[in-house]
């Protein structure tokens, strides 16, 4: 009896690691981000790597919300050579091309496969051919109608396009990969444009620089609306990696170190101390409702839309009816979708010793992840 139970516990203790090493691959972004480096060069890795290649397009560009390491029976295998041919649904939407283009760099750096290299090449022509003349990127390229031809920060597109172009344009060892000259002169231009249209994006709010929308119109440069329950408005979320971006530059211009402290005093300014966000969860740990509790002194988080004249947080639901609290908005959109942010704090954490190194003079004050209102 003690024998058979010994094998039932090895049995389990071994199933139980097989379901969290299986769990582990679930999430496509996560793979990319393994910290093991050596994990890149084997036969596993190798396996997937065969289908980031066939999903690639032959425009350079990458799909989004694939999960990539997922097998690929023979007929989808042949479906995935004859679309890349053609431009479907190529973007830089939710991490997409970017994060390819950083798995293949991964896996150059192990094995010195060419294909490896072409890939993220031909990706890295396709950031430069889709940036506007006027700096910004569009959500999907080839254009696709509708509000994806806004340029996009959402979800941190055109900054995870920007933080791309960076290293490449720095030379850095970031990735394994390293483009011609040529190629590099682009990459600092494309830059500098990138950033030059994030200055002209900034909002002014009464004459103040404050932050910026979530999409801004390819052609005005004015905040755009998205889909229905995105609607033009300040964004405490999207800012936050925006002005991150901006602090990482390396002796930033005068209209730089404007853009930033403006940025800073708004996220101070419309902080949010007393709502703490309350997820209910079913027994799969789904989220089934969300609440907003009043919690005095509660961690600085901040709404991701805020009304452009006033910068009152706002809702809405997909009939696009502005809402003033998120219990006023049904449960699909209420529970789906990620309606506070606490992204500013990195912003506010970092500010101090980035305004010491621009010889800016900062109040004596507590750290500003700490206040309380």
């Amino acid at each position: 009896m003690i024998k058979l139970k010994n094998i039932l516990l090895l049995f389990g203790m071994l199933l139980s690691f097989g379901i969290q090493a299986q769990n582990s691959y679930k999430n496509w972004p996560d793979i990319i981000r393994k910290s093991d480096a050596a994990w890149f060069g084997t036969d596993e890795a190798k396996k997937i790597a065969e289908n980031v290649l066939l999903y690639q397009r032959d425009i350079g560009g990458w799909p989004k919300n694939i999960q990539m390491q997922k097998e690929l029976t023979p007929e989808q295998k042949k479906e995935l050579l004859a679309l890349k041919k053609t431009t479907a649904e190529t973007t830089t939407d939710n991490g997409a091309t970017c994060q390819e283009m950083l798995f293949m760099s991964k896996m150059y750096a192990q094995v010195k496969d060419d294909r490896y290299q072409e890939s993220f090449l031909k990706g890295f022509q396709y950031l430069l051919d889709a940036q506007y003349k006027n700096g910004g990127w569009p959500q999907f390229y080839p254009l696709k109608k509708g509000y994806y031809t806004h340029i996009t920060y959402n979800d941190d597109s055109m900054v995870n396009i920007l933080n791309t172009i960076k290293q490449v344009s720095e030379e850095t060892n970031y990735f394994s990969i390293k483009p011609a000259k040529a190629i590099v002169e682009k990459a600092k231009a494309a830059f500098e444009k990138g950033i030059d249209c994030i200055l002209k994006t900034q909002y002014r709010q009464n004459g103040v620089l404050t932050a910026w929308c979530a999409q801004h119109d390819e052609v005005t440069l004015a905040p755009a609306n998205a889909r229905a329950f995105e609607l033009a408005s300040l964004s405490g979320s999207e800012s936050a990696k925006i002005v991150l971006l901006l602090m990482a530059i390396e002796k930033p211009s005068p209209q730089i170190i404007t853009a930033v402290q403006n940025a800073q005093a708004w996220f101070e300014k419309t902080k949010i101390t007393i709502l703490e966000e309350k997820r209910i969860l079913n027994e799969d740990g789904k989220i089934i409702d969300k609440k907003m509790i009043v919690t005095q002194n509660s961690a600085p988080i901040w709404a991701r839309f805020m009304d452009l004249s006033t910068n009152e947080p706002f809702f809405c639901d997909r009939d696009g009816i502005r809402k003033k609290s998120l219990e006023e908005i049904g449960a699909e959109r209420r529970n789906g979708y990620s309606w506070y942010s606490d992204a500013p704090k990195e912003v506010l954490k970092k500010y101090p010793a980035w305004a010491a190194k621009n010889g800016l003079k900062i109040s004596a004050k507590e750290p500003s992840e700490k206040k309380k209102e």
